[in-house]
C-alpha cells in the first residue's frame, strides 16, 4: 500500500487530486453531520445538479468553471432555503424541483452547444484529470475557508442543529446560521464535483456522517469520527481507482458503502453487548 501511494505521488495531477480531495472530504464530513441531523441531506444532491448546470453554461461560454459554478450554487442555496421555509413547497419537494430543473437546463445547454462529450462524463461522474492547477489552488483556499468558518460558527451551528426553536427563543438569528450552513455546503459541493461528479458528490456528505452515527452517539465524537472515516475512505477509494482504473467517484462511494456496513455491524454488536451487560 505504501509503495502504491509513493507511485501515485510521483504524478503531479495525483498530488493535486489527493490534497484537494482530503480538504474537500474534511469539509463534507464537518457539514454532513448537521445536514443529516437537520434532514437537509438532500440539499447536497440538489446543489450538485445546480452545479452541473453551472458547469455546462461555463463550458458553453468558455468561462472558468469554478468561478461560474460557486456563485450560482450559493444563490441556489439561498433559493432552496427561502422556498422551503417561506412557501407551500417544502423540503424534499423544493429540492426535487431545483434538482430536476437544473439537470434539464444543463443537458439542454450541452446539447445545444458542445454536445455530449468526455467533458460531460467528467462533470457527471468525476475525473481526477479534470482538476487543473488553477482549480486546485482555488479549491485549497476555499476548502480552508469553509473549515475555518465552520470552526468559528461551531457553537451556533450546533445550536440550530439540535433545537432551532430554543435557539430562536434565546435571541439567536437561526436563519442566518442555517444560511451559513447552506452556503458552506454549496461551496463544498462545487469543489468536490470535479472529482466526484454531479451524481455522486452528495454521497461524500452523507455517507461518513451516517457511518459514524452507527457507533458514536455524541455530536463532537460523530464529527471527529466522520472526519477520520471520510479521509480514510477517500484515500482507499483513490488507491482503488488508480490500481484498477475505475472511476474515482464511484470507487470512493463503494469504499464508503463497505465502511457503512462494517460500522453498522459494529454498532449492532456493541448494542447487544451493552444489553447483555445491563442484564
Amino acid at each position: 500500500m505504501i509503495e502504491l501511494f509513493k507511485e501515485m505521488l510521483s504524478y503531479p495531477f495525483m498530488v493535486r487530486a489527493l490534497v484537494v480531495g482530503i480538504l474537500v472530504s474534511l469539509c463534507a464530513s464537518l457539514l454532513g453531520v448537521s445536514l443529516v441531523l437537520k434532514r437537509y441531506s438532500m440539499i447536497g444532491d440538489g446543489l450538485s445538479h445546480v452545479g452541473f448546470a453551472s458547469l455546462a453554461v461555463a463550458a458553453a461560454f468558455n468561462a472558468a468553471p469554478l468561478k461560474v459554478a460557486i456563485p450560482i450554487c450559493v444563490l441556489a442555496a439561498f433559493l432552496l432555503l427561502h422556498i422551503s421555509e417561506n412557501s407551500k413547497i417544502k423540503g424534499d419537494a423544493a429540492t426535487a424541483l431545483v434538482c430536476s430543473g437544473s439537470l434539464a437546463i444543463g443537458v439542454m445547454t450541452i446539447s445545444l452547444t458542445t454536445g455530449m462529450n468526455t467533458d460531460v462524463c467528467n462533470y457527471m461522474f468525476g475525473s481526477i484529470l479534470a482538476l487543473s492547477e488553477a482549480d486546485a489552488s482555488l479549491s485549497k483556499v476555499l476548502s480552508i475557508l469553509v473549515i475555518v468558518l465552520f470552526v468559528l460558527f461551531y457553537n451556533r451551528i450546533f445550536a440550530v442543529t439540535f433545537d432551532e426553536t430554543f435557539t430562536k427563543a434565546t435571541g439567536t438569528r437561526a436563519g442566518i446560521y442555517n444560511m451559513v450552513l447552506a452556503v458552506l455546503t454549496a461551496i463544498t459541493v462545487v469543489l468536490g464535483m470535479r472529482m466526484m461528479g454531479a451524481l455522486l458528490i452528495s454521497s461524500l456528505i452523507i455517507f461518513p456522517s451516517l457511518t459514524s452515527m452507527r457507533v458514536c452517539k455524541k455530536y463532537k465524537s460523530v464529527i471527529l469520527c466522520s472526519m477520520v472515516v471520510s479521509i480514510i475512505c477517500f484515500l482507499a477509494g483513490m488507491a482503488l481507482s488508480y490500481e484498477k482504473s475505475t472511476p474515482t467517484g464511484a470507487s470512493i462511494v463503494c469504499v464508503n458503502i463497505v465502511a457503512f456496513i462494517v460500522f453498522s455491524v459494529i454498532g449492532v454488536l456493541k448494542g447487544k453487548g451493552m444489553s447483555w451487560l445491563r442484564k
